[in-house]
């Protein structure tokens, strides 16, 4: 499998090219980042419980749900405005703006919102056809290999979003 073409700009011109890491380890990224939201899940959903004294699952269910939804985007507005989340790390990926630069944290919300693109379209049709769980199960997996299979059209390999929103995945060599 090979890599997304190598690009540079004016700001790198004297580093590294910045190389966008394979469709295959960024899918692993992803999958990864999402065993490690359940940690942030589990704490974020005690924390709201607690506070509201929910008692019951469904209780205050899409006031959990918004609260999870900022928990998310300030997680990872401020992890990729360090440029990496544990995730990224391992996986040796890094986010960085059009020109190679670290991200504003702005950016970086921007980025989260514009990332729920990966789930927003599949639940819509689902709610708005009322499908079942299963049905909807299979419009959600469909629809991410769909859009991660799209950036494969992506003139430096990126993620979509990460083009609307301005930014870039790119491998970093770990350091010894």
């Amino acid at each position: 499998m090979s890599s997304a073409p190598v690009s540079t700009s004016p700001a790198t011109a004297n580093t590294a090219p910045l190389r966008a890491p394979t469709l295959m380890r960024r899918m692993a990224c992803w999958l990864y980042e999402g065993m490690l939201m359940f940690g942030v899940v589990f704490i974020a959903g005690y924390l709201f419980s607690t506070l509201t004294q929910t008692r019951h699952a469904l209780d205050n269910r899409f006031g959990l749900q918004f609260f999870l939804f900022v928990v998310f985007g300030i997680y990872f507005a401020w992890f990729w405005s360090k440029g990496q989340t544990l995730a990224m790390k391992t996986w040796d990926i890094r986010v960085v703006d059009a020109l190679g630069q670290p991200i504003t944290q702005a950016r970086g919300l921007w980025r989260y919102v514009l990332s729920w693109l990966w789930f927003v379209p599949p639940l819509a049709v689902s709610w708005a056809q009322g499908v079942s769980g299963g049905e909807a199960l299979v419009l959600v997996c469909g629809w991410v290999a769909i859009w991660a299979i799209l950036s494969r059209f992506h003139p430096l390999g990126q993620f979509w979003h990460d083009a609307l929103a301005g930014t870039r995945l790119v491998h970093v060599e770990r350091k010894k």
